[in-house]
């Protein structure tokens, strides 16, 4: 008995010794940020006498626990900070100590410092535009993806359609006439209408040479965007490079496959020794041939963007693109659909066309030229410690002018190339004015946006239309060589052209956005955005006709909750989101179509543990006042909005540097899509511009941290869609085959330059876009960047 209760007091007095000595231990946490007030993220934060290091999370915070009493040195452990250190010491009165970092070099500097640290180099998600203000991913019950520049030199990218191979969901690229794309978001087709967060109505290719970054944004958007420049899925945003206060610059040559020729430059500089006034350039030069018989793109951009910081309040900002480019029309093939019941169509998916893989049906001499630019002006003012003001005017224009191509399949042999020769100017503005506030009711914390948005897109079209005669496909013989411009152009002196307004449409628009802090780890988010929608509709000037003018007011409210179970470590979210879309006409009994609404309720978890990020979620959204065939009128083709449609599905989305030097970006999304009330020959099914159902992504690199070999990497990767369809209806469908597409890398970074080559398609697979085009067999780019 004495024996137990000796062991017991001994027991109890070393846990009292033991809990006695947790008690005098004591913690240092903090921010670390980089001179131009961005996260330091990928930091590495050192005590020097005990060589422990821990490393900033995305939102720059960091936390050393367990430490005893002592005096210390904090220091930056890896990177160049300048000789960075502190002294603190800890004592039982000072065991908690709060120390924010602010480095002495730009966030564009820090992109070295992650490099040679080894660390988490694509987990970048903070983001002003997804909120519309300053919100981390850790805080935004929301989900989106980013695309880095970082991740994109590291892919060797030279194309803007590649860098989509990262999004979760966002399958082949649906590239159209002028060179613009359509990738998929959620179920949703979604064009590329967005640039640093305002509409930016570029009709024409993208050169990704200016990019910084491509944001995602996942779910109906309309309540901060709008409904014009967003889809019920989502949108696209294209954040462009803006200038730093520092003297840097990136000159680049990449050649490739299929006589790739491409030169870029980005050089930036302070303009005044305070460097209040900086000016930063990018220009690209591209030209290359398709893999096909024909098929050719020139581009060239310029893009300055400048700022100036006219003192601590006010600062001014003027980013311009401007390029040009001519080319041949992208592919668009039409399959055959037999209109007799009695001998329907042989080929139901382009497999079974066997059209050759490499011929176009096209000619380099039927061409086109196009121009565009976009012009994004900004003004910020503190207008005091809690509130930011924010005035932006975005003006674009696209245009293509030249002649375009489509193929129709008129039997299962045989096709006809349409040419359409054309002029269309695309002309766009956005003013935006934004008042933005961080300040507390009580203890409670707000962030507000609230603004007003004028938005116009105008559009003018002059074309006309002629048909080739029919020739086999599989065989054309010397009928294939017929088509030339020489040939084609004088068809179209015997044509009626068109010319009229195509569209001239204009919103007026009002939103409030509230992130509200119920607690530090509980927060609710909500908002609404109030839309005058005024379209003008279509106007012939040779009847004096206008066609299809209307006016709509819609609602869009969003709301969302988000717990943090592990401070901005693990956080748990909800949220409803809605869009809508603009309705033109009225039912037969003459009542005005209302506008189609989108409601999307999702639920997830968002995890950040420095080495590991990670988003999964769960979404279902339903599409009300769709319009469909009136059965009980069917003698004027009159139209009911009563149609419905549902999207739901399941996406994740990693991004993992488990040991230094390995990076690892990887997603995941199935989405189920069918009309639920619609036409009677699609009700019940998948709609076929749904894409894949399920889709996987994945890119892994190592890169060499010491030693010898330091900046030698190589990466892997790939993309994987189900079989999907370009028709779906209960008579007739066109598959098109699922794909398995792997691409490889090899790469030399150091300080002054870097080399790399990629293999995209490794495995040479044969797959197709929406639009019937058959994509890339496998290429070969390499690269030399020259830095200073």
């Amino acid at each position: 008995m004495k024996l137990k209760l000796l062991i017991l007091m001994v027991f109890f007095s070393t846990m009292a010794l033991a809990q006695e000595k947790e008690g005098n231990m004591g913690s240092v946490t903090g921010t670390v940020t980089t001179a131009d007030g961005n996260s330091g993220q990928g930091v590495d934060v050192k005590i020097k006498e005990l060589n422990i290091t821990t490393t900033a999370g995305a939102d720059g915070n960091y936390e050393l626990k367990n430490l005893p009493p002592g005096k210390y040195t904090i220091m930056i452990a890896k990177g160049k900070s300048d000789g960075y250190s502190q002294e603190i010491e800890i004592t039982p009165e000072n065991e908690h100590i709060l120390l924010n970092i602010q480095l002495d070099y730009s966030s564009q500097k820090l992109e070295e410092v992650i490099v040679s640290s080894g660390g988490n180099r694509f987990a970048k998600k903070e983001s002003d535009d997804v909120s519309k203000m300053p919100l981390k991913n850790m805080e935004n019950p929301q989900v989106y993806s980013i695309v880095s520049k970082e991740l994109m030199k590291e892919q060797n990218i030279t194309d803007y359609n590649s860098a989509f191979k990262n999004i979760p969901g966002a399958g082949i690229a649906e590239v159209r006439n002028q060179g613009r794309t359509t990738n998929m978001s959620r179920g949703f087709p979604t064009p590329q209408l967005v640039r640093n967060g305002v509409g930016s109505f570029t009709y024409n290719t993208i050169d990704p040479a200016n990019l910084e970054r491509i944001e995602v944004i996942k779910g109906p958007s309309a309540t901060l965007f709008g409904s014009t420049i967003s889809s019920f899925g989502g949108l696209f945003n294209r954040v462009t490079k803006k200038p730093f206060d520092t003297f840097k610059g990136e000159i680049s040559y990449s050649a490739g496959s299929w006589d790739l020729n491409r030169f870029t430059a980005d050089i930036n500089t302070p303009l005044n020794p305070e460097k209040t006034m900086l000016l930063r350039f990018n220009t690209a030069f591209h030209s290359e041939n398709s893999f096909q018989d024909a098929g050719f793109n020139r581009s060239f951009l310029l893009a300055p963007s400048f700022s100036y910081a006219v003192n601590e309040r006010l600062t001014f900002l003027l980013d311009v693109e401007f390029g040009i480019m001519k080319g041949t029309s992208p592919t668009r093939l039409a399959p055959y659909i037999s209109k007799d019941p009695t001998k329907p169509a042989l080929a139901t998916s382009i497999e079974d066309m066997n059209i050759p893989y490499t011929r176009s049906f096209a000619n380099n001499t039927v061409n086109y030229n196009g121009q565009q630019y976009n012009i994004f002006a900004q003004m910020k003012y503190k207008i005091s410690d809690t509130w930011n003001s924010q005035t932006i005017v975005s003006r674009t224009r696209s245009s293509s002018e030249g002649y375009v191509v489509s193929l129709s399949a008129l039997s299962d042999t045989t096709l006809r190339q349409s040419v359409t020769k054309q002029d269309y100017p695309y002309y766009g503005t956005d003013i935006q004015q934004n008042f933005i506030g961080d300040f507390k009711i009580g203890e409670h914390r707000n962030r507000v946006v609230a603004g007003l948005d004028f938005y116009s897109l105008k559009a003018y079209r002059n074309d006309a239309t002629v048909n080739m005669p029919a020739i086999d496909y599989r065989n054309p013989g010397a009928a294939y060589n017929n088509f030339t411009i020489s040939k084609i152009e004088p068809l179209f002196n015997n044509v009626t052209f068109n010319n009229f307004t195509s569209n001239n449409e204009q919103t007026y628009s009002a939103y409030v956005s509230d992130v509200f802090n119920v607690t530090d780890k509980f927060i609710a988010m909500a908002g609404v955005r109030l839309d005058r929608y005024f379209n003008k509709g279509s106007y012939y000037p040779e009847k004096d006709l206008t066609v299809g003018d209307y006016n709509q007011t819609a609602f869009s409210p969003r709301f969302g909750l988000l717990y943090q179970l592990i401070e901005k470590k693990l956080s748990l979210f909800t949220n409803y989101m809605n869009g809508f879309n603009n309705v033109g006409g009225s039912d037969f009994n003459g009542n005005p179509f209302k506008p189609s609404q989108a409601n999307q309720w999702e639920g997830g978890v968002k995890l950040d543990l420095n080495k590991f990020s990670a988003t999964v979620s769960y979404y279902n959204i339903s599409v009300t006042n769709m319009t469909r065939p009136d059965l009980d009128h069917t003698e004027g083709s009159f139209l009911i909005q009563d149609g419905t449609q549902l999207s739901k599905g399941f996406e994740a989305e990693l991004i993992a540097n488990p040991v230094p030097g390995l990076n690892i970006v990887a997603g995941f999304s199935y989405n189920d899509s069918k009309y639920t009330k619609a036409s009677a020959d699609v009700d019940g099914l998948r709609p076929s511009t749904a894409s894949s159902p399920t889709m996987a992504n994945v890119w892994a690199s190592y890169r060499f941290i010491n030693g010898p070999l330091s900046g030698l990497g190589v990466g892997i990767g790939g993309i994987y869609g189900s079989k999907y369809y370009q028709t779906n209806t209960h008579t007739f469908t066109f598959s098109i085959p699922e794909y398995t597409v792997l691409d490889a890398s090899v790469f030399y970074d150091r300080p002054k330059f870097r080399i790399g080559v990629k293999v995209d398609n490794l495995t040479n697979e044969k797959y197709w876009s929406y639009r019937l085009a058959a994509q890339n067999p496998t290429r070969v780019t390499g690269s030399f960047t020259f830095k200073f």
